[in-house]
Order: structure tokens, then C-alpha cells, then sequence
């Protein structure tokens, strides 16, 4: 059972696109091998800066013959019919098989395809796996329509210890690839698909991210226990750092005293976003005077070598300069108050058609401290002002040259100014939650600043028809709808979007166009967060046909109350009275659905009780006349849970209904009003969810 090995090798790719640009090399290929019918044992994928490689085990060494039915003409059928059936196939009627079928004995001819070797149908098939892997950013090579991530520079393929041929591109597939570029650049050659791991190991590269990420954690843990220090946790910077280099070597270099009096936001940013550098704690959790860095040059004992103390040594001229400029920066934003900034905002545009930043600042402003603050429980003085200063430090040289410390620095002004405690938290966590696990604002003044900015970004660009289309998202509205949900939810907060959005777009005055205008723009808006919300809740196991169904719901904009809604939903079919009354939903709406497009009509409304002629049908009317009546109150009280167990009341009656009365009845007038009872079993039960969108 030989093995498959496959690797591309290429200028450097980004560390965060190396394990997806492997997981999709892989899935390419594996579909590409189910297609010829070439099962596996397993298959694993290696990322490094530098390549992209697939070892897939345990492939045969020929593919499984296959048998080809194909299906002729009756065996009673003219004879120009079966010779032209035979003429097709190539064989005689000697050759085929009569069989049985509901039709008749019909003519089948059966061949065998003879398997291919597994070699030469990986010659073909894997420059079309390759071809088809797809990018978030690639490169193409026009006058051979090749797409990849980075310049290709060499292709190593092998079934066992035998090149499989192909091109891709202009690169030829081979048996040897390139070394550590530093310290073993080679060319080496593999020999054997098996000797792979361990030929890059003696070429200085380690193939595996999980170890290169422990190595990494292991050796920058050991230099500040050294050092009598700790490291600082950052999970991010250990896979960037993986990412980066394929031998990791870890040193510890020293920050001048003179730039340990800066803020550490700043301090920790200019190393960890600028640099990759990792920080360094002392005994009391405070930044130490020492960083970790990671190298991809080889030296011994830790830097004590001239090699590691010249990497070391550039390091900390590099980092002296980038803290010097950081300091210089600080020192000018020092020199006047946070709200001394507000004026240069007028000069920065949010966009073309939606404003200036001071326009957003003002519109926060209102939204904030008029409209959220009392849903979120801010004080709305507090929030208004938080506010306004919430952009200030957008035109500060710090935030100008560290994009990342934007909220953070002007929490660090405010706190100068003496701003009060509420204000400074508002301001810094504002942007929150910047991604799917960051932490939702913890203070009321902080949740109302955060809503207002994102829902005065959703607004702005949906009013101008600037939404997200497939991938691309430039301006990160989905992620504003994402934490838009997750405050309301996550906070437990009474937030209807409609007049959250009503509110927002008040707030832009003339500046939106008339089209497509306040009505369009909410309802795109309410299906925008409709699929957020299945995702998010999809997310924490809640199945997106619920939130789909219950989002239906006609008026229903109320996260929480939508949330409430598909977990009562949920547990109701989970029950057998759910399961069977979700059953007899479809099959009168199936009937309705069936009957009023062979009428071309609609049958929605009360049904006329003295037109009732059997028991099931008065007992079913009666009882579904209490629920409606019962399940308004409940509804609007939120007790899902008890409404969705009233419906479950329905179900005897409802099966009575179906088991005793025939609705297509010759009586015209009868026919249509039971019809119109049936509408009512339909309009009952979308009361609580738009039962019809409930899969399974």
C-alpha cells in the first residue's frame, strides 16, 4: 500500500493563511482521489513559511476495476432500436443481460473497466486538484493562467519512492526540494515518500506547527525562569511566531530602562504587533525590562554564541528605535487634553457620503446618550460624553502609527484628564467585542457607546447600498452585527432592532439618500441580522431552521425574546406531542398548498361554524378558538415555553380532525370551510414560529 507525498514549495506565505492553504490542498486532493475511486488510510498536511506539503497513506497500488451497467431498450423492441442500443456500447447481444423490471425484460450491457495504476492517475489528477484550490489572496501567473498563494519555486511529488510526473505551471514535479534557507538550503533529495519528516528534520526544518509552537513555548518559558521572570501569555503570538520560521530559535534581549516609563499598551504593542516580540513579567506581574524574541537562525546555548548575540543584539537596536519613536509620539499627545482633539475630526472622513468622524462622534452622541442608555442602564450624561470623546484619539501621532491601541489610548487621555471612571471605560471599551471571543463592554456606558457606534456604521453603509458581498466585507459589518448580538444577548438586553435602526438613521439627517429609503434599509437590515443570528446561535448548538422559524415570526425584532422563542422551540419537538403536531402542521399545509393552486386562491380567515358537519370539526374549532385566545396573553407575557406546550393541547383534536373528516368533499361550500379550518391549524400554530421553515 504505497504513500502519497506531495509538496509545494514557494516564496514565503503569511502565517495566518499557512494551516488553511494546507487543510484546502488536502480537501482537493481527497475529493479529487473519492472521484477515481483511490480509498486511503488517512492523510496528514505540514505548513511551514516555506511549503505546503500532503502525505496520504495507504493507497493501492491499482484502482479497483469497476463495473459499468448500462441500461437498453426492451427486449421486444424494434430491432433498429437494439442495434443502435449495441452499435453504442460496442458489444453483441450475446454479451448482454436480460432483466426483470417493472416495464418488462429490458437489455443491459455490462462491462468491466479495467483499473488504472495509481501512478498515473495521480500524474493526472493532482495538477487539478492543485488548480482548484481556492484563495483568499493568490498570485497569477497571466500567460499560464496558474494561480497560488506565492511564487511556486519547485513541486516534490512521490508515490513511494517513485516521482509522480506532472506540470503545474511552469514547475515540474521531482524528487527534491530545498532545505532551511539559511542553514541547509540544500537541494536534498528525497528518495522515499517515508524519509520525508526525517530529511527536513537533518535539513534544519521542522515540519510540524504544534511543534514548532512547543519548542517555541518551551524554550521562551525556560529563559524567563532563567531570569527569574515569567512570560506573558499569547497564544496569538505563539502561532505567528510558528508561522514565521521553519527552525525556531528563542532569545531573550533587553529594553532600555529609559522606555519602561511608557504606558504599556504602547510598550506591549510596539513589541508584540511591530515586532512579534513576546513580554516579560517580574514577580509582580508588571512588564519586565527583558522581551523574547524567536529567530530562524540556528545558535548554541541560547545567544551565548556570536551568531545568537548579534540576532539579539539587531533585535534590540530595532526595538530601541521603535520604542523611541513610540515615546516621541506619546510625548506630543501628552501636551493637551483629550477633547483639545475633538476639533481635527471635523478633517477625517468616516466616508465620502456618510460624514466626517466629528459627524459620527455627534451622531454616537445622541444615540447613546438620548435612545440606549436606558436600555443598557448607562447614565445617559456619562454615556453622551463617553461618546463624544470615543473618537478623539483617532487623530492622535500615537494612534496614527499603533492602529491597534485606537480606544485605549484615548481611555489612558481621558484618565489624565480626569474624566470620570464610567467615561474612561466607555472609551475603551467601545470597540468591544473586536471578535468572536472577545469580551462584550462590561459597564452599562461601554455597552451604550458600543451599540451606537455599530449601529450607526450598519445603518450608514446599508442606507448607501455599500453590504457585504461573498468574502469581502470592507468595512467589517458583519462583525459589527456580530457584536451587536452578542451585547444585547450576552447582557441580556430589551433592544427591538427596528427602532434601534429607525433611531440610528434619524440621526444622519439629509445625508442618506432617498433610495432606498428607511423602510428598505430596516427590513435589509432585519434579514442581515436574521443570518447573524443563525450563525451565532448555530454556533452555541442551536439549529439555524428554529431561529429561522421564529425569526419569521410577522413583528418579531426582539433578540432576546427571539432567543427565548428557539429554545422553547426546541425542547417542544424534542417532545413526541411536538413531533406529531409539527407533522399535522404539513400535512395541512400541504393540502392548503395543493388546493389554492388548483383554485388560484388563498384560504385564510374564520370558517363559518354552521357549516360544521361533523363532531371532530366543532371540537377543533372550539379548541383552537381557546388556544388563540390562551396563547395571545402567553405571548405577550414570554412565557414560550408554556404557549408551545398549549399548542401541544392541539394535537388530539387536530388528529381527530384528520381521521374523521374529509376535506376535498363534493359539497362545495363544505370543502371550503374545511379548508379554512385547516388555514386556521396553520395561522395557530405560526403564532408561536413560522412552522414551514422547520426542517427534518
Amino acid at each position: 500500500m504505497p504513500d502519497l507525498l506531495l509538496e509545494v514549495l514557494s516564496e514565503e506565505i503569511p502565517a495566518r493563511m499557512q494551516a488553511a492553504d494546507a487543510l484546502a490542498i488536502r480537501q482537493q486532493v481527497r475529493r479529487q482521489l473519492e472521484e477515481v475511486r483511490l480509498v486511503h488510510d488517512g492523510s496528514r498536511t505540514f505548513a511551514t513559511p516555506r511549503r505546503l506539503a500532503l502525505l496520504v497513506t495507504g493507497l493501492p497500488v491499482v484502482q479497483p476495476d469497476n463495473t459499468v451497467e448500462r441500461k437498453g431498450p426492451r427486449v421486444d423492441a424494434p430491432e433498429k432500436a437494439i442495434q443502435g442500443f449495441l452499435k453504442s456500447t460496442g458489444l453483441t447481444l450475446e454479451d448482454c443481460e436480460q432483466r426483470e423490471t417493472p416495464k418488462g425484460p429490458v437489455w443491459f450491457a455490462v462491462t468491466q473497466e479495467k483499473g488504472r495504476p495509481t501512478g498515473d492517475l495521480l500524474a493526472d489528477l493532482l495538477p487539478e486538484a492543485l488548480a482548484a484550490v481556492s484563495w483568499p489572496k493568490s498570485m497569477r501567473w497571466e500567460e499560464l493562467g496558474t494561480r497560488w498563494v506565492r511564487p511556486i519555486r519547485s513541486i516534490l511529488c512521490l508515490l513511494d519512492d517513485a516521482v509522480v510526473p506532472f506540470r503545474f505551471g511552469a514547475v515540474e514535479s521531482g524528487r527534491t526540494t530545498l532545505g532551511h534557507r539559511f542553514l541547509k538550503p540544500g537541494p536534498h533529495t528525497i528518495e522515499h515518500a517515508n524519509d520525508y519528516v526525517a530529511t527536513l528534520e537533518n535539513a534544519k526544518v521542522m515540519l510540524d506547527t504544534e511543534e514548532r509552537k512547543a519548542r517555541i513555548i518551551k524554550d521562551a518559558e525556560a529563559l524567563a525562569i532563567r531570569e527569574g521572570l515569567s512570560l506573558a501569555k499569547d497564544d496569538w503570538l505563539v502561532r505567528e511566531n510558528a508561522g514565521l520560521v521553519e527552525w525556531p530559535v528563542v532569545l531573550m534581549g533587553t529594553i532600555d530602562e529609559q522606555f519602561m516609563s511608557l504606558p504599556t499598551p504602547i510598550l506591549r504593542s510596539a513589541m508584540r504587533t511591530h515586532q512579534r516580540y513576546f513580554g516579560v513579567l517580574d514577580e509582580e506581574n508588571m512588564p519586565a525590562a527583558r522581551f523574547v524574541m524567536v529567530s530562524n537562525i540556528d545558535s548554541d546555548d541560547a545567544g551565548n554564541t556570536s551568531v545568537g548575540a548579534a540576532v539579539r543584539i539587531g533585535n534590540e537596536r530595532v526595538l530601541r528605535a521603535r520604542l523611541a519613536d513610540a515615546r516621541f509620539f506619546w510625548e506630543q499627545d501628552k501636551r493637551q487634553k483629550l477633547e483639545g482633539y475633538l476639533p481635527a475630526l471635523e478633517g477625517v472622513v468616516f466616508h465620502t457620503r456618510l460624514g466626517s468622524m466629528a459627524d459620527k462622534a455627534r451622531r454616537i452622541v445622541k444615540l447613546a446618550g438620548d435612545f440606549l442608555s436606558e436600555t443598557t442602564g448607562a447614565d445617559p450624561k456619562q454615556a453622551a460624553r463617553a461618546g463624544l470623546l470615543s473618537k478623539a484619539d483617532l487623530v492622535t501621532e500615537t494612534v496614527g502609527e499603533f492602529p491597534d491601541l485606537q480606544g485605549l489610548i484615548g481611555s489612558i487621555l481621558a484618565q489624565d484628564c480626569k474624566e470620570d471612571d464610567a467615561v474612561i471605560e466607555a472609551i475603551l471599551e467601545h470597540y468591544e467585542p473586536r471578535g468572536h471571543d472577545a469580551l462584550c463592554p462590561t459597564t452599562p456606558e461601554g455597552r451604550a457607546v458600543a451599540l451606537a457606534d455599530k449601529l450607526d456604521t450598519l445603518v450608514g453603509f446599508f442606507a448607501i447600498d455599500e453590504r457585504p458581498t461573498g468574502s469581502k466585507d470592507p468595512f467589517a459589518l458583519r462583525r459589527a452585527a456580530l457584536g451587536t448580538i452578542r451585547i444585547i444577548i450576552e447582557h441580556d438586553l430589551r433592544l427591538p432592532l427596528s427602532s434601534a435602526f429607525t433611531q440610528a438613521m434619524a440621526g444622519y439627517g439629509d445625508l442618506l439618500p432617498p433610495e432606498p429609503g428607511p423602510e428598505t434599509t430596516c427590513q435589509t437590515l432585519l434579514d442581515f441580522f436574521a443570518d447573524r443570528l443563525k450563525r451565532y446561535l448555530h454556533a452555541r448548538g442551536a439549529r439555524h431552521d428554529l431561529v429561522s422559524a421564529v425569526f419569521a415570526v410577522s413583528g418579531e425584532d426582539d433578540l432576546r425574546r427571539l432567543r427565548a422563542r428557539a429554545i422553547a422551540l426546541a425542547r417542544f419537538l424534542k417532545t413526541e406531542d411536538g413531533i406529531n403536531l409539527l407533522t399535522a402542521y404539513r400535512r395541512a399545509a400541504n393540502i392548503l398548498r395543493i388546493e389554492e393552486k388548483k383554485d388560484g386562491a388563498r384560504y385564510a380567515g374564520e370558517p363559518d361554524a354552521a357549516l360544521f358537519a361533523e363532531v371532530e370539526e366543532r371540537a377543533l374549532y372550539r379548541n383552537i378558538a381557546d388556544a388563540n385566545f390562551d396563547a395571545k396573553i402567553m405571548l405577550e407575557s414570554e412565557r414560550f415555553e408554556e404557549a408551545m406546550a398549549l399548542m401541544a393541547t392541539l394535537r388530539a383534536p387536530v388528529d381527530a380532525f384528520f381521521d374523521n373528516v374529509t376535506v376535498n368533499c363534493d359539497d362545495p361550500a363544505l370543502r371550503r370551510n374545511r379548508l379554512l379550518m385547516l388555514s386556521q391549524i396553520r395561522s395557530t400554530l405560526d403564532r408561536v414560529a413560522d412552522f414551514s421553515k422547520i426542517e427534518g
